[in-house]
């Protein structure tokens, strides 16, 4: 009896074992046949950008990128590239909408979409930019894509969107120096904060921290003594600012060391200034 009752308990094991593996296997197959043989590369892309206006982002990134993989010279193929980087940003998915977009303008740049894709990469490290006194790391990576995206394709929408967002990050940048330079003077540390306020007179010329960076500039100037470089300072300031209010502080503040503004042309600010065409710096008004 016990003989036949453990037989017939191993005999079902078996049948049990030899089912789930039987459907195992068609499982297998079935994923087999389905890489073997996907969907036709339209009918795949017209499924993700199903789910993308439905808002399921991630899904339509991944059947985009299952496109991609599986119909590489598929003429779908490269558009579901830079589709995958914009439904990964829709989704929050910073880091792999910025890997997917780089790939897209490495493997096919000056194409139709490759505008998109620089956008695509400067909008997110833009999405990351933090305020001044944090670290700038995303803004300076969103301002040098967004000038690429402005120099290499100016006549896309995206380009000509790019004008205001290339100031906020010029404004955020300044204004992170301004902040570091401030501490520096105040700590007394005038040569580490005539760097900041260099930065800022030199790169940043059309943001609204300038007026000040340039009048910091002329305070750290006499501070240390160098004179020249300071009414060169005031001289710029009221060239081109004559009614700021930071003029009217540096002019006071050299006639009281019995100065006045006044033009060093081989000055490394003379130089910086006379380099953008719509500033030409003449002498002191």
């Amino acid at each position: 009896m016990g003989g036949r009752g453990t037989g017939r308990r191993l005999g079902a094991g078996l049948a049990l074992l030899l089912s789930v593996s039987a459907l195992s296997g068609c499982a297998s197959s079935n994923n087999l046949q389905a890489a073997l043989n996907p969907d036709p590369p339209e009918k795949m892309y017209a499924e993700a950008d199903r789910l993308l206006s439905k808002g399921k982002y991630e899904a339509a990134a991944r059947k985009f990128e299952d496109l991609d993989r599986d119909h590489p010279y598929a003429h779908e193929a490269r558009r579901a590239i830079v589709m995958a980087a914009y439904a990964y940003y829709k989704a929050g998915k910073l880091p792999e909408a910025i890997a997917s977009a780089e790939r897209y303008t490495t493997m096919h740049p000056g194409t139709k979409e490759a505008a998109l894709a620089h956008h695509i990469i400067a909008s997110c490290y833009f999405d990351e930019m933090g305020q001044p006194n944090r670290d700038q790391s995303s803004t300076r990576k969103a301002l040098a894509e967004l000038k690429k995206l402005k120099a290499r394709y100016p006549e896309s929408e995206y380009a000509q969107k790019a004008d205001n967002r290339i100031r906020v990050a010029e404004d955020t940048l300044a204004a992170s120096e301004m902040e570091v330079g401030r501490y520096y003077q105040k700590n007394g540390n005038h040569v580490a904060a005539i760097n900041r306020f260099k930065a800022v007179a030199a790169e940043y010329q059309t943001t609204r921290h300038v007026e000040e960076a340039l009048h910091r500039l002329v305070e750290c100037y006499l501070a240390l003594g160098i004179k020249q470089e300071a009414q060169t300072a005031a001289a710029v300031l009221g060239h081109n600012f004559p009614n700021s209010s930071w003029y009217k502080s540096s002019y006071a503040l050299l006639q009281s060391d019995g100065l006045s503004p006044q033009e060093d042309t081989g000055s490394w600010l003379s130089k910086a200034w006379k380099a953008v065409p719509k500033l030409s710096l003449g002498g002191p008004g």
